[in-house]
């Protein structure tokens, strides 16, 4: 049995890091968070320290340290806390497992990887859809194609939020890297694993809610958009009571990828546990996308607009 750590165990991911902790047959021996709204963690044991000030959790690990051994700490904090809590984990000893974003910006993985050799321990990120089946298959395809011209590539992410979002540190840019960061990394990462690096970019809409532009990659031109707003579902969607659409459009052919993702953190955790981890250059594509993104003007007159600008 591995001996976890939890960090940020009162948000809105923490659910699926704890069932993911439960499957692998993790023990988690202390938890904190600064809110103390954390009963989800009675579902799996009602017998782990919890602690809302970092300083006694700290204290606390300080104390243990002698006795017991802490395999691993989970980050579910939110972004802008993440590189502290990373670095406070492999100073306890531990290997991280670090929710998405694993930090704001490119400067931040460079000192994760710094951080890394320091300690002589790894930190591994939760990039969730490099383990969702459907992406799975379709990356064997690509890789059996071996195409040499590039695919087009239409990308839709809808994932609907209500308005305590854009009051909630999510909301706040400079916490959470914004929309494209916090929301849209998934995406940038997933089209990074599929088609390889970034060549080219365009930003073509950019509010709270929405945004959206293209991404020339090695193996693909792709036209992407990025939504948190519910009116933007298409009808679809709404007709089945969906809260999420995700789709990709793949040289004429539809994809859709909305189901499966209740369980990938478990597939995440226990593949960490295996040794086969995604780690943190794994991380650096899809944040060196968003990093640049932040300082590019928008581009209104463009061919490669996401079909749903058009609209």
């Amino acid at each position: 049995m591995k001996n976890f750590i939890a960090v940020g165990v009162g948000g809105y991911i923490a659910p699926r890091h704890l069932e993911a902790i439960n499957h692998v047959g993790g023990k988690i021996i202390a938890a904190y968070d600064n809110k103390d709204s954390v009963g989800i963690l009675d579902r799996f044991t009602q017998d782990v320290p919890f602690f809302t000030t970092f300083e006694e959790y700290s204290y606390f690990l300080d104390k243990i340290s002698s006795s017991s051994s802490i395999d691993y700490c989970s980050v579910m904090s939110p972004n802008y806390m993440h590189k502290f809590h990373i670095w406070h984990g492999l100073k306890n000893g531990a290997d991280v497992i670090c929710e998405k974003p694993l930090v704001l910006d490119v400067n931040e993985i460079d000192e994760l990887v710094s951080l890394e050799q320091k300690f002589g321990k790894k930190i591994n990120t939760v990039l969730q859809l490099r383990v969702h089946e459907t992406i799975k298959e379709l990356r064997k395809k690509i890789l059996q194609d071996n195409k040499q011209e590039k695919y087009e590539v239409d990308l839709t992410y809808i994932t609907s939020r209500g308005p305590w979002y854009m009051s909630s540190w999510k909301g706040n840019t400079y916490q959470s890297g914004g929309l494209p960061l916090n929301i849209g990394i998934h995406f940038f990462d997933m089209l990074t694993w599929l088609f390889g690096k970034l060549e080219k970019q365009e930003v073509h809409h950019f509010d709270e809610s929405s945004c959206a532009g293209f991404l020339e990659l090695e193996k693909a031109k792709v036209k992407w958009f990025l939504s948190l707003d519910k009116n933007m579902l298409p009808e679809s969607a709404k007709q089945q009571n969906k809260t999420t659409y995700r789709n990709i459009t793949f040289n004429g052919e539809e994809i859709e990828f909305s189901d499966g993702f209740t369980e990938l953190h478990k597939t995440v955790y226990t593949d960490v546990l295996n040794g086969h981890g995604y780690g943190v250059e794994d991380a650096r594509n899809a944040i060196t996308i968003v990093d640049s993104m932040r300082k590019m003007s928008l581009i209104s007159a463009s061919e490669n607009k996401h079909p749903f600008l058009r609209k």
